[in-house]
Order: C-alpha cells, then structure tokens, then sequence
C-alpha cells in the first residue's frame, strides 16, 4: 500500500491516510500502531494522531494484547470496533434467498434462508418487499447499506445491472430498484467475486495481494485478486470460469452454449457422469455421490478423479497466465474436495511452468452462509478499502458510517 501523508484528502474529501489505516486493520486484524505506521510508510506520529480520532469515534478500540517484540517496547494492539457499523448481504439462488446481517469484523448477527423463486416475472419487486425488514435501522449498529449477490454478470456494483441467463435474468437493474425501494445504498455483485472480496477482507485472502478463488459447486466460479484489488473486467464479466469453452458438440449450458467447463465438472456434470457409469440410478444427485466416495465406492471416485483432471487443466491455464500466490477452494463442492485432490493436484504437474508448479492449494471450510456473507461485505468493504466497489454510493455508504445525515 503507498504511503499517504498526515490528513491527505481524496477529491471528495475523504481522509485517504484514515481509510489507510481502516483498511490495514480490516486486512491484517489487530497491530500495535508502530506497525501500523511502518506498513504504511507514514510517521508514528501521525498513526497515533489518525488512531487517536478513529477510537474516539468508536471505530477502533484499544485491546488487552500486546504487540509480540520487536527488541524494544511491546506496543499495544489497536483493532476494529465490530459493532462500529453492520451491513446486509442477500445471496440469491434459483430457489432461496440466503440473508446474513453482519459486523464490521465480518461476525454474523444473524443468518436466514427463505424460499424464494427469482425466476418470476416480479422477483425484483417480492425482493424489495421480502427484504424490508431486514434493512430496518437499529439504533445500536449502524446500517451501512444492503450487498446483493447473483450468479451471473453485473455492471457495475453500484449501478447493479444483471445479466444472469441461468435464472432468466436479462438486463435487469435490480441495484436501481431495491435503492429505490429500500432507500438506501444497493451493491450488487456477481457471488463470486462477493466472496472474493469477503475472502479478501476477512479470509485466508487477508494475506495475500494476488490470488485466485475457485468455487465449485452447482457451478464453477474464479475470483481475480490482482494487486489486492478483486479484477471485474471491462464490462463485469472477468471469472466466468465456468463457462470456459470444453467442448463444442457437449451438453448445452444454460448460457447457451455447448460443452462449457461447468456442464461437465459442476454438480450436474457429476451426476449425469456418474448415471451413465452406473454409479447412480435415475433420481440420486450428488450428495449420494459423495456418499459413495466417502464409503469408498471406486467407481465413484472415478467421477470426481476425472472430473478433477479436466478442472485442473482450466485451472493450470490461469495460474500460468495470472501466477497467483496460491489458489483457494471454496464453495459447496469444496465438502467433497478429498476426492478431488490427488487428481487435481498431478493434473496441475506438468500443465504449469516450472517457477508456478508449487502454486499453494488451500481448501476453506464451507459454510453456506458464505455467499450471503460475500454479499455483505462489498458494502463493509467501502470504508475499508482505497480503491472502493461503492461507486456513486461511496459518499453515503461513508455518512452512514461516520453518523452523519445522509440523502439516499
């Protein structure tokens, strides 16, 4: 991160060396405030000064830990106040709606999942309505603003256009309407890279700048994190990993085209790859398939070893391009990544240069709130982060925050 000096303000006023020090905090939890000032390259007066106004404020707290040892003075640990402000995250599916609240920290207050069919005609409407009160306002946790994430291709965040043929959604402006409905600042966001920011904010991610989030699941997904930054790509659309074109004369996907990525290695490719070996009968999906592999059904395993070798070959060609630290799995298909393993990993042997072939593979735990809780941190992610997904919102996202009178 480049150094900013004491009280330097962005073109809209923002105190870019404050935001600074919140976004460290927010990536690297707790330091001691010589820390601070030695990542950041600012003078330890000026991190005690920026510290000073953010505890008095409520944002930051003093903690009862000590700084390890540096051979001088333990320096005392200075963190986020988690109750300093919350956001809304709404992840949407074919057939629920999955809704965390949130902290600052990225701690859930709360978690709900509601039957819901997006594919009808009036769904962003029922959204509106289904989530009021849930973006009710509280008078102990500020509510910075509602994160939504889809499968599928969106804009901009903060303008919220979507494009998701997999629940018939063409062109839909949901941000501008559930911020028209709702009165208050709307990020939408494609789920993948909703989680890539919580992974970023919150996740083994906090300890990287340039990685990469797969998920594999219903779907396959890729996040970009370049430089610290999630990369969306000119139109919104960079990580639609699953619809890397496999084979044209293959199973048509619900993009339209034949043979994607996703069609052979997502759960429906598993199953209709399993049924034709005999692995499963008619009605079983993958959850039985993952049964037998965890009771040690050969044949089974042989699905998910074939299926791994193909998705490590995808994968090999981004890590060659992107060279990323280390390659994160996430998603619901993650529970049965010890069938994939062994595959994936000798299908990256020999698929990726020589200085790369040692590309860490790290599995996260999954838990389904996840996607809802990537949702709420594009919105937590505004006062934590320089770069900013809030767009037009950041002002009010920033007011809300700070408790100033806001005019969303």
């Amino acid at each position: 991160m480049t150094a900013h000096p004491a009280n330097t303000k962005s073109s809209s006023g923002r105190d870019l060396t404050q935001t600074a020090v919140l976004a460290l905090l927010g990536r690297a939890g707790p330091m001691s405030r010589a820390d601070l000032a030695r990542e950041l390259e600012i003078s330890p007066p000026t991190v005690t000064q920026v510290v000073r106004r953010l505890v008095e404020q409520a944002v930051v707290q003093e903690l009862d830990q000590e700084a390890p040892s540096r051979g001088g003075r333990r320096g005392q640990l200075v963190g986020l106040v988690g109750t300093a402000a919350r956001a809304v995250g709404v992840k949407l599916a074919a057939d629920h709606i999955a809704i965390v609240e949130a902290r600052l920290d990225g701690s859930l207050l709360a978690s709900h999942t509601l039957e819901f069919d997006v594919t009808a005609p009036d769904a962003p409407g029922r959204l509106a309505a289904t989530l009021r009160p849930f973006v009710e306002e509280q008078a102990d946790i500020p509510l910075l603003g509602l994160g939504v994430g889809v499968p599928g291709v969106v804009d901009r965040a903060d303008s919220g256009r979507v494009e998701a043929p997999t629940i018939g959604w063409h062109d839909v402006p949901l941000g501008r309407h559930l911020h028209g409905a709702l009165g208050l600042p709307v990020l939408v966001e494609n789920d993948v890279k909703a989680l890539t920011v919580a992974e970023r904010l919150f996740g083994r991610g906090r300890l990287h700048k340039d990685f990469l989030v797969l998920t594999i699941g219903s779907g396959v997904g890729l996040g970009i994190v370049v430089g610290g930054s999630v990369y969306r790509g000119s139109r919104g659309g960079a990580g639609e990993f699953g619809h890397f074109p496999i084979d044209p004369q293959g199973t048509r996907c619900a993009c339209g085209n034949r043979g994607c990525l996703e069609t052979i290695v997502g759960s429906a490719g598993l199953v209709r790859a399993a049924q034709a070996a005999g692995v499963l009968r008619p009605g079983q999906g993958v959850d039985r398939l993952m049964e037998l592999a965890d009771r040690g059904d050969v044949q089974a395993r042989a699905v998910y070893a074939d299926a791994a070798a193909l998705l490590a070959r995808a994968v090999a060609a981004m890590i060659t391009v992107l060279d990323p630290e280390t390659v994160i799995v996430l998603g619901e298909g993650a529970a049965a990544w010890q069938h994939w393993d062994e595959a994936f990993r000798a299908g990256l042997v020999g698929a990726v240069p020589s200085p790369m072939s040692q590309t860490p593979i790290e599995v996260e735990p999954w838990d389904d709130t996840a996607w809802a809780q990537g949702a709420a941190a594009i919105v937590l992610a505004t006062p934590l982060d320089l770069a900013g997904h809030a767009g037009r919102h950041t002002e009010q996202v920033l007011r809300r925050f700070h408790g100033q009178p806001t005019d969303d």
